[in-house]
C-alpha cells in the first residue's frame, strides 16, 4: 500500500533598487522560505555563486536533509532491534561539480556518522544498521547521485 504525504514550502523573493546593487545584471539571490506554523528561513546562493555567505542555501539544506533523514532512519532502525543509541554525530560533505554552461549537479554525498551505543556486544549490529537506514531514507532514494557512508562505532566507556 503506498501513502501519500505532501509538505509546502513559500518562497519569498523581490527585486531591490538596483542601485543599492554592486553588480551587474546579477539579481541578488536572498529569499525567505516559510513552511506553517515553523520559524521563517532565509536563504541565499553559496559565497562563490554571488549569495550571501551568513545565509544557508540550497546545497547546505541538501546536504542537511540528508545528513537529518539518515540519522532519523538510523535511530528507527536501532530502536527497532534494541540497540541503545547514547550519541551521534556526523560531518558529511557535498561535492558539487560545475560545468562551462553554467550548469552543475551534486555528484557525492560523504556522511561520516559516528555513533556510541551502550553495549560492546552490538558493536557489529550497529554498524551494520547504517545499510538498512539508507535504504529507509526517503532523501537519500530521492537523489540521483550517491551517498556514500562511512560510520563508526563505539561503545561508551563510563
Amino acid at each position: 500500500m503506498i501513502h501519500k504525504h505532501t509538505f509546502k514550502a513559500t518562497l519569498s523573493w523581490e527585486k531591490i533598487d538596483s542601485a543599492l546593487v554592486d553588480t551587474k545584471s546579477i539579481y541578488r539571490k536572498s529569499h525567505t522560505i516559510s513552511i506553517e506554523g515553523k520559524e521563517v528561513l532565509s536563504v541565499s546562493a553559496a559565497k562563490v555563486f554571488k549569495g550571501d555567505p551568513e545565509l544557508h542555501n540550497p546545497e547546505d539544506l541538501l546536504l542537511s536533509s540528508l545528513m537529518s533523514c539518515h540519522m532519523m532512519s538510523y535511530l528507527y532502525v536501532c530502536a527497532k532491534n534494541n540497540v541503545e543509541v547514547l550519541q551521534y554525530n556526523d560531518q558529511a560533505q557535498a561535492i558539487l561539480e560545475t560545468y562551462a554552461d553554467g550548469s552543475g549537479k551534486i555528484v557525492e554525498v560523504q556522511i561520516n556518522p559516528q555513533v556510541i551505543i551502550q553495549d560492546a556486544s552490538q558493536l557489529e549490529l550497529a554498524l551494520s544498521l547504517h545499510k538498512e537506514a539508507n535504504k529507509l531514507c526517503f532523501i537519500a532514494n530521492s537523489c540521483n547521485f550517491p551517498v556514500l557512508h562511512a560510520p563508526h562505532c563505539k561503545v561508551n566507556v563510563e
